[in-house]
């Protein structure tokens, strides 16, 4: 159920029976010369889709601009300040508790945003107010995305590659697969320049890869990215269900160990 097409009163109904929903986060932002900037709104928005098919839960507009600064050397990146996303996203949640939701499950594609929803979930479960959890799609199935890729990359690499070949083939420039490839990072765990000593002294992604992106989007296929989307749309169906099945009380936070110590001397 995508919430921007009912009406109120079927939103009404909703609420009566369930307190789920699913908010797709993601970002516009570059993603080398292959892929577009929609990228990874594009994948958080069609899992989110896709789970809420499944399920019946209630899925929000997506978010599409994130917490991107450091693609921001790379023409037509867009992005807001942490503080800013943060209030933005705390916000719009609590639009959803006072609707009656008190479940949510924020469905993020970018890397750069997971810190920042953490911190969100973590301020609306101590007030009490809602549970929150961020879930990022990679994560739920690490091991079928390195079987699939022999070098794979945390951007812009071949698993995003293979998911927009998935959602959005028409947006996707296989000729520059090669020019993406070389002019970034191929191997990512042996490029011993990204950690210097113990200590990541680079903040930018330019400052490691030309082209932006890191991996070998050679890789990639539609048909992968069809298996990869399968998988995590599971994942997230299956999330979505538990969160529903757990009482409320046990989501928010714990009370203190010894709410009143020495009372019972």
């Amino acid at each position: 159920m995508y919430v921007a097409d009912q009406t109120w009163p079927e939103l009404g109904d909703y609420v009566a029976e369930e307190s789920v929903a699913i908010v797709p986060l993601g970002s516009t932002e570059q993603h080398g010369p292959h892929l577009p900037l929609a990228t990874d709104h594009l994948i958080a928005e069609g899992l989110a889709r896709e789970a809420a098919d499944r399920t019946g839960y209630l899925c929000t507009p997506t978010v599409n601009v994130g917490v991107s600064p450091h693609h921001r050397q790379f023409h037509g990146t867009m992005w807001v300040d942490p503080p800013a996303f943060r209030d933005y996203v705390e916000s719009f949640t609590r639009n959803l508790a006072y609707h009656g939701i008190d479940r949510v499950v924020f469905v993020n594609a970018h890397g750069g945003n997971v810190e920042h929803l953490r911190e969100v979930g973590r301020r609306l479960r101590d007030d009490g107010t809602i549970y929150a959890v961020e879930w990022m799609w990679d994560e739920s199935i690490p091991e079928l995305v390195d079987e699939a890729f022999e070098h794979n990359g945390p951007h812009g690499g071949p698993k995003e590659t293979a998911m927009i070949q998935h959602l959005a083939p028409e947006l996707v420039r296989e000729e520059e697969f090669e020019a993406a490839r070389d002019g970034g990072i191929v191997d990512v765990e042996n490029a011993e320049h990204l950690n210097r000593h113990g200590a990541r002294t680079f903040y930018d992604a330019v400052e490691n890869s030309e082209s932006g992106v890191f991996g070998d989007q050679t890789d990639a296929t539609p048909e992968i990215g069809a298996e990869l989307f399968d998988a995590a749309a599971t994942q997230l169906a299956h999330l979505l269900e538990w969160l529903d099945e757990q009482r409320i009380e046990d989501l928010l936070a714990p009370a203190h160990v010894d709410p009143q110590p020495g009372s019972r001397r």
